[in-house]
């Protein structure tokens, strides 16, 4: 994990923090489950996130883990965990993307700039 990437305030973000501590630890959970899901574009934004060898596809898996506990209920279940950690992903994306670049753009109104 980057400086300062996993912000606390986020919707969703004890899921992601479960579930990177979850799968330092190599624990397989719902939670890790969850965020080797959303790895990639975890990764895009800059959280850390080391290959497992868990066996895909996790989607799968983290269903198949409802369905043992919850049954009939796994459904409603796993979209919510999928909304969330898709809330928090673009929670994440709005705060990179408001955040002053190192980089800054020439101020197109100032002609010394053009």
């Amino acid at each position: 994990m980057t400086k300062k990437v996993l912000e606390k305030s986020l919707p969703g973000a004890e899921l992601v923090e479960q579930g990177l501590a979850d799968l330092a630890e190599n624990r397989i959970t719902d939670s890790a489950l969850l965020v080797l899901i959303a790895a990639p574009r975890l990764k895009r934004l800059g959280i850390d996130l080391q290959e497992r060898p868990f066996p895909l596809p996790h989607e799968h898996h983290l269903y198949d883990r409802l369905a043992q506990r919850l049954g009939n209920d796994a459904h409603s279940q796993y979209n919510s965990l999928i909304r969330r950690i898709v809330s928090y992903s673009r929670a994440l994306e709005r705060e990179k993307t408001s955040q002053p670049n190192d980089l800054s753009l020439p101020n197109r109104s100032d002609p010394a700039t053009e």
